[in-house]
């Protein structure tokens, strides 16, 4: 039996015009994205939701602060520049935040229409016949046949067979891999594309519990924990800003002293 991983699917096996079908695009600067965002975005500079971000918020209070300033003195050219810089700093970085929620969701929605819309072909006890029931149905221990360009309807084990699928739906990754009954490449996630041959499936997870459904929890769900990382740079960069205003607000009377 072939181990080898292709590296290219099929021609034959990916359609011409629907590869990308059910995808959210991949583009950071997809116009359309962007301008769905937009409103989200300006939603943000809410302080109530930028005090969440303490370094964005001193950003948002600069901001207010140096526009006031402005329009006191409307001749300061230098004043309105950097008022400019600072309104466009807070909203890129709200409007790069807004982007990566709305992918989220429509990849969440996505997952969830492959999920809702999945037909089965499942093997009745003996084996020698199949019946189509919604991939929401099954249950633990049923075995599902999937050949090429079907969609797997849920999380199991390949108990027969070996097919390439396409694991892009869940991992980003374009190349197809190799699943096979046996060994530690038998497992398939549900949601993925088969892209050839034939293999049946062996349920091993209840609906409501698979991968899919802990994805989507993932986006609608509560907010993600941070990583260790993260953790430390948020420290650092509030450390730092506190550095800095507290080095701004010794400039004026540095400079007094100094009769400048």
């Amino acid at each position: 039996m072939s181990t080898a991983t292709p590296t290219r699917a099929p021609h034959s096996d990916v359609p011409t015009g629907h590869k990308d079908e059910g995808k959210v695009g991949a583009g950071l600067f997809d116009p359309k994205q962007l301008l769905k965002s937009l409103p989200d975005a300006f939603r943000k500079l809410d302080p109530r939701v930028m005090i969440k971000s303490p370094v964005m918020f001193v950003v948002l209070v600069g901001s207010v602060l140096t526009t006031v300033f402005s329009f006191k003195d409307p001749g300061d050219w230098f004043g309105w520049a950097i008022s400019a810089w600072l309104w466009l700093t807070v909203i890129f970085a709200n409007l790069a935040e807004a982007v990566a929620e709305g992918r989220g969701k429509a990849q969440a929605d996505t997952l969830r229409k492959a999920k809702t819309d999945t037909v089965a072909r499942r093997l009745s006890s003996d084996g020698m016949s199949e019946e189509e029931v919604p991939g929401t149905e099954l249950r633990v221990g049923d075995l599902v046949v999937c050949e090429a360009g079907d969609i797997i309807p849920g999380d199991g084990d390949v108990v027969e067979g070996v097919a390439s699928v396409d694991e892009s739906a869940i991992t980003g990754e374009s190349a197809p891999v190799i699943r096979e009954s046996g060994g530690d490449r038998s497992a398939v996630t549900g949601g993925t594309k088969v892209l050839s041959d034939r293999i049946v499936i062996k349920i091993t997870t209840k609906p409501g519990e698979t991968f899919i459904d802990r994805m989507i929890a993932l986006v609608e769900g509560a907010a993600r924990q941070k990583t260790p990382n993260e953790i430390a740079l948020n420290i650092l960069l509030a450390s730092l800003t506190i550095v800095f205003l507290l080095a701004v607000a010794t400039l004026p009377p540095f400079a007094d002293y100094a009769g400048t």
